[in-house]
């Protein structure tokens, strides 16, 4: 009874480790220069960039700006999202559409002056015109969004 139980469990964590984020890849040195926002609080500041080519790579970099370790709370297995808005303001992707989280607590130190990053890419919008992307970070200890809008031909 016992190994059907673990076998379970790790079948679980196996499911999500492969729906957790994938490495950024970087891109060529031709790639064109990318928007930025940046946003500072108290101990944490935050940039949004994007790479607008033929898809859309979006990058979050939280950084703890205090001399001292930080300790960021995730209510989930979520430590992030991303999603597009177009110029409606609906939403047209989500990174963490399809995806399954754990339910359990999780904290990350992070030393002063360290960085998180996170990223992804969208396969970018059939139809040119003016998008928002978003950027959350999901710490019920230190929540931030950061948004940068950007134009597709």
């Amino acid at each position: 009874m016992h190994s059907r139980l673990i076998i379970a469990l790790l079948t679980a964590g196996g499911i999500a480790f492969a729906c957790g984020p994938r490495p950024f890849e970087s891109e060529a040195a031709s790639a064109p220069a990318p928007l930025t926002r940046t946003a500072n609080s108290a101990a944490l500041a935050t940039t949004l960039e994007l790479s607008v080519a033929e898809r859309v790579d979006l990058r979050l970099h939280v950084t703890n700006t205090s001399g001292k370790k930080l300790e960021m709370t995730f209510p989930t297995g979520q430590t992030h999202d991303f999603y597009i808005l177009d110029a409606a303001g609906r939403e047209v992707w989500r990174w963490s559409t399809g995806r399954i989280f754990t339910q359990g607590v999780q904290k990350k130190l992070v030393d002063g002056g360290s960085t998180l990053s996170f990223a992804d890419r969208w396969a970018g919008p059939v139809a040119g015109g003016t998008y928002t992307a978003v950027a959350v970070l999901m710490s019920s200890s230190h929540p931030t969004e950061q948004r940068v809008e950007f134009s597709r031909e």
